[in-house]
C-alpha cells in the first residue's frame, strides 16, 4: 500500500506524534511519502524517522506576545500558492491519503476524489468536548482547515465513543523527578518568561525555544530546541511549564509530571484544552505570566501525584491502517481505553 501522510508542521505536537506513528508502520508493508507543511524546510529537525518526505510552505498561524495575531496571519499566508499546491499536488501514486490536520494533502484529497482519513487532536472537536473562546472564525477553522473523509479525533478522555487516546512519542528511558523545572513557551517572548521565571524562589529552569541559543540568565538555562535533549530533560524534570498543546501534555501525563499551562489567547484549541485539563484536574493552568500563581505551583509540587497511563494507540492505528482502515473505530477506541488506567490524587485548580 502507497500512502501519503500529511502533517501540519507548525509548532512541535504534529510532528511529535508524525515520529511515533512513523516508528509504528515500520513493521508493515506500507510505502510512506510524509508531507510537511507550516514552516521553512530549514527549520525542521529530528526529521530521521521519516525516510521519505517533502516540505511545502502551507498555511499557519502568526502570534504576538503568547496571542494570535490575525493580521500578521493573513499578511504571512499566500493563499495563491496554498490554491496551486492543493491542484497541483498529484495523488495518482497513492492509494490513501492520511492528514493530520495538514491542509494541502486534506483538500487535494477532495478535490482529486482520493480517500483521506484525520487522524489528530483536532478531529476530535465537534463532539462532546469542552470547549470555549469559540466565535464564528474559528469554528469555521477548525470545520475547514483540514477537512477529511473519516476524522479520527485524539484525546485525554473519552468524551465520545470514537475518540482515541493520545499518540505518544516517548523513548524508552527511566523518569526521576528532578529538582528542575522544564519550560517551553514558544509563542511568548523568551525575555519576559526569563524576568518571570526568574522572578520566582527556589527553583532552577531550562527553558526551550527554536529561537534560543544556548546560555544562561539567572536561574534559567537556555536551549534551542532539540527533540532527543528535550526528552531526556523531560524525562528528569521535577514539571512542565508549557502553552496547552495537546501533544506534550499527552507526555507529561503519561510520565506523570505536573504542568503548568498557559494556553495561547486567541487559539481556541488550546483555550479549549486548558479547559479540560482544569475539568479534569489534569493540570494548573493560567492565563497570563503571574508571578503569584507561579510560586504557588511551584509550592505545592510536591504534593501533586497524577498517573494516566494510556495505551499504545500508534501501534494499534498502524496495524489498522496495515489491513486497509478496514474495523469499526469505535471499537478499536473502546479496546484502547480498556488498557488506559487513572489514578487521580492531584488537586489541581484552574486559577
Amino acid at each position: 500500500m502507497r500512502v501519503l501522510y500529511g502533517v501540519q508542521g507548525t509548532g512541535q505536537g504534529h510532528i511529535s506524534r508524525a515520529r511515533a506513528m512513523a516508528k509504528a508502520l515500520e513493521d508493515y508493508s506500507i510505502d510512506i511519502t510524509w508531507f510537511f507543511s507550516g514552516r521553512d524546510r530549514s527549520n525542521y529537525f529530528g526529521m530521521d524517522p521519516f525516510k521519505k518526505y517533502m516540505t511545502y510552505r502551507g498555511l499557519t498561524f502568526s502570534t504576538n506576545g503568547g496571542k494570535i495575531d490575525y493580521y500578521k496571519t493573513l499578511k504571512k499566508n499566500n493563499i495563491f500558492e496554498f490554491l496551486c499546491d492543493v491542484k497541483n499536488l498529484n495523488l495518482d501514486d497513492f492509494e490513501l491519503v492520511i492528514s493530520d490536520f495538514e491542509p494541502i494533502t486534506a483538500w487535494s484529497a477532495i478535490a482529486k476524489n482520493k480517500e483521506c482519513i484525520g487522524i489528530g487532536h483536532q478531529y476530535a472537536f465537534g463532539r462532546d468536548i469542552p470547549t470555549t473562546g469559540q466565535n464564528p472564525l474559528s469554528k469555521m477553522i477548525m470545520k475547514k482547515f483540514a477537512p477529511v473523509d473519516l476524522p479520527i479525533g485524539l484525546h485525554w478522555y473519552p468524551y465520545d465513543d470514537a475518540i482515541l487516546p493520545p499518540i505518544l512519542d516517548l523513548p524508552e528511558i527511566s523518569t526521576n523527578q528532578g529538582d528542575f523545572i522544564l519550560v517551553y513557551l514558544p509563542f511568548e517572548n523568551p525575555n519576559e518568561v526569563c524576568n518571570w521565571l526568574n522572578s520566582s524562589h527556589g527553583k532552577s529552569f531550562k527553558l526551550y525555544g527554536p529561537t534560543l541559543t544556548y546560555g544562561t540568565s539567572g536561574r534559567v538555562e537556555l536551549h534551542k530546541t532539540d527533540a532527543i535533549k528535550f526528552k531526556i530533560d523531560l524525562a528528569n524534570c521535577g514539571g512542565v511549564i508549557c502553552n496547552s498543546g495537546f501533544e506534550l501534555i499527552s507526555e507529561c501525563l503519561q510520565w506523570q509530571k505536573p504542568v503548568l499551562t498557559k494556553p495561547l489567547i486567541g487559539q481556541f484549541e488550546q483555550e479549549s484544552n486548558a479547559l479540560a485539563l482544569s475539568q479534569l484536574k489534569y493540570a494548573t493552568t493560567i492565563s497570563s505570566l503571574n508571578l503569584s500563581k507561579l510560586n504557588l505551583w511551584l509550592d505545592t509540587l510536591n504534593n501533586t501525584k497524577l498517573e494516566v497511563i494510556y495505551g499504545s494507540t500508534a501501534n494499534e492505528l498502524a496495524s489498522w491502517i496495515s489491513k486497509g482502515c478496514v474495523g469499526n473505530i469505535k471499537e478499536l477506541a473502546r479496546s484502547l481505553w480498556k488498557t488506559t488506567g487513572t489514578n487521580q490524587r492531584s488537586m489541581c485548580h484552574h486559577q
